[in-house]
C-alpha cells in the first residue's frame, strides 16, 4: 500500500490517541516567528521537516535548506516538524481551524476541499509560472489538477503515485510465465493467479486485502479499473451498486472458492499481506511502486524479486486507476515575497532534477531505493522527465526495466471519493465476505455498503 494513504488509515484508527499533538509548534504568528519581509529578507515558514529520530531524511533536509540559502541570500527557510505522518488528518484539520498552519504547509491531494473550507489558503494562480517554478510546464497535468479549483490554483504537487500490478518475478518464472509481459486484464491475471498458486507451498497466485480500510481501498482502484466511480457526480451518494461493482466481488469470489488461487488465509491487512509477499508467498497484488519498498525495509523481501505492470483492465487497458499524492499550500495572507519565495524553495526541494527528492548522487550510497518510477510528478516526454529518468537510471540500486510495464503504460488517474476512509471500511465488509464465504450474497452485500455510504456521505462521517 501507498504509504501516503497507509498514513491516512493509520491516522483514522488512531485519531483519538493522536489529537492531543501541540498546534503551537505551527503556529506562525509574525511577531514571534518573523514570517514576513523586512530589513530585505523574506523569512518563510515550511513544515513537514522529518524528526529528529529520522536522521538520515532530517540531515538531507538540513542539507538541502542550508544550499538554498546560499544560492538565495535574501530568503529564509524556517522549518517545522509536524510528526512522522507530516499530515496526520485530526492535527492537520485543527491547525486549519484554529489558523496555526505554517506558511507553506503540507497536504494530501484530497484536502483541498478541507483546506478551502477552512478559510486559510491563498489562491496562487498569478505566482506558479515557469518563472517561479522552472519545471511546471513538465508537471503531470492530473497532479495539478488536485489542487486546483474553478480555475485558481491553492496548491503545488510534490509527489504523485498511481497503483498498478506488483509481481514477483521468481514466481513467474516458475509457474512458466513471462516477467516482461504481466498481465494486462482481469481474466488474464486470473489464469495467471492459477498457475503461480499450482506452485503449492502456501503461495497465493494473486494475494487481496479485506480488512483495516484496505479491502474498501483496492474495490476502488479495481471499480476504477472498470471504468466505475464510488460515488456520484456531484458526490452525494454511492455509485458502485452496479454491475462494475458486482464484478469486482465476483471476480474475488471465484478466484477464491472456483481457482483457490488466492490463499486460504484471509481478512489480509496491509503488513500481512506485505508480510507474506517478502517471504515469496504472493504471486501478485495490486499497490504503488514503493509497495515494494516496504518489502524490502520492513519485511525482509528483495529488490530483484519484484517488477510492476499497468493496472489490469477487463477486457483491455485499464480504464482508471486509483492513485493520490501530497503537495504544498499557501497560508493566506502572504505578501508577495512569501509567495515567490515558497515556490522557490518547493522548486529547489521536491521539483527539480537532481536536487531534493530527486538527488540520486545522494540517494544511493544512503540505500535509499534509486530505479523506482515514484514520484511520478513529470509528464512521460517532458523535459524534466527526460532529465529526471536519466539520472535515475544512471544512479539506480533497483532495476528501472522491472518497472518499464507500468512507467511507460500510464493509466488516467482517479483520486480517493470523499469521506474515503469511512467508505473503505464499509467496503471491508463486502470484500471480507467475498473471500472468507463461499454462499455469500454479493447483490446482498453491495446494497448493505451502499446504504452505509449514503450514510458516511450524508453525515460527513469519518470512520468505521
Amino acid at each position: 500500500m501507498s504509504a501516503p494513504l497507509y498514513r491516512k488509515v493509520v491516522a483514522v484508527a488512531a485519531a483519538a490517541g493522536l489529537a492531543g499533538l501541540s498546534l503551537a509548534a505551527c503556529s506562525t504568528k509574525s511577531d514571534d516567528d518573523g514570517s514576513s519581509s523586512s530589513g530585505g529578507k523574506v523569512t518563510i515558514t515550511v513544515d513537514c521537516q522529518p524528526v529528529a529520530s529520522q536522521k538520515e531524511l532530517l540531515a538531507n533536509w538540513n542539507a538541502d535548506v542550508e544550499t538554498f540559502q546560499k544560492e538565495n541570500p535574501n530568503i529564509e527557510i524556517k522549518s517545522v516538524s509536524v510528526g512522522t505522518q507530516c499530515n496526520n488528518p485530526p492535527d492537520f484539520t485543527a491547525r486549519l481551524q484554529g489558523g496555526t498552519t505554517t506558511d507553506v504547509f503540507y497536504g494530501y491531494m484530497t484536502d483541498l476541499q478541507q483546506v478551502l473550507d477552512s478559510g486559510q489558503v491563498m489562491d496562487i494562480t498569478e505566482y506558479v509560472n515557469s518563472t517561479t517554478i522552472p519545471t511546471w510546464e513538465s508537471v503531470d497535468a492530473g497532479a495539478k489538477a488536485t489542487f486546483t479549483e474553478d480555475g485558481k490554483v491553492y496548491g503545488v504537487p510534490t509527489k504523485n503515485y498511481s497503483m498498478g500490478l506488483v509481481y514477483n518475478k521468481n514466481l513467474f518464472q516458475q509457474a512458466g510465465l513471462d516477467v516482461k509481459n504481466p498481465p494486462k486484464t482481469w481474466p488474464e491475471v486470473r489464469e495467471a493467479a492459477k498457475k503461480i498458486a499450482a506452485l503449492g507451498n502456501g503461495i497465493a497466485g494473486y494475494s487481496e486485502y479485506s480488512a483495516g480500510n484496505t479491502g474498501g481501498w483496492h474495490f476502488t482502484a479495481e471499480i476504477y479499473s472498470l471504468g466505475g466511480q464510488m460515488v456520484t457526480a456531484d458526490g452525494k451518494k454511492a455509485d458502485f451498486n452496479n454491475p462494475m461493482g458486482k464484478q469486482v466481488l465476483q471476480t474475488l469470489k471465484d478466484m477464491r472458492f472456483t481457482d483457490n488461487s488466492v490463499g486460504e488465509k484471509q481478512l489480509l491487512q496491509w503488513p500481512d499481506l506485505l508480510t507474506n509477499a517478502g517471504a515469496g508467498k504472493v504471486g501478485m497484488f495490486v499497490g504503488a511502486p514503493d509497495a515494494t519498498t516496504a518489502i524490502v525495509t520492513q519485511f525482509q523481501g528483495k529488490y530483484q524479486d519484484w517488477a510492476m505492470g499497468p493496472m489490469p483492465g477487463q477486457d483491455g487497458a485499464a480504464k482508471a486507476t486509483l492513485g493520490g499524492g501530497e503537495g504544498y499550500f499557501f497560508k493566506k495572507g502572504l505578501s508577495k515575497e512569501q509567495v515567490e519565495a515558497g515556490l522557490k524553495w518547493i522548486a529547489y526541494q521536491k521539483l527539480t532534477p537532481g536536487k531534493g527528492q530527486f538527488d540520486y548522487v545522494r540517494a544511493k550510497p544512503q540505500n535509499n531505493p534509486v530505479g523506482l518510477p515514484q514520484p511520478q510528478l513529470f509528464t512521460i516526454g517532458s523535459a524534466a522527465y527526460g532529465q529526471e529518468l536519466e539520472q535515475r537510471k544512471a544512479n539506480a540500486n533497483v532495476t528501472v526495466d522491472d518497472f518499464a510495464p507500468f512507467e511507460n503504460n500510464p493509466v488516467p488517474v482517479k483520486v480517493e471519493p470523499p469521506n474515503a476512509q469511512a467508505i473503505y471500511a464499509v467496503l471491508d465488509a463486502a470484500m471480507s465476505a467475498v473471500l472468507t464465504d463461499s454462499k455469500a450474497n454479493i447483490d446482498q452485500l453491495l446494497k448493505t455498503a451502499e446504504d452505509k455510504a449514503n450514510q458516511v456521505l450524508a453525515t460527513g462521517g469519518t470512520g468505521s
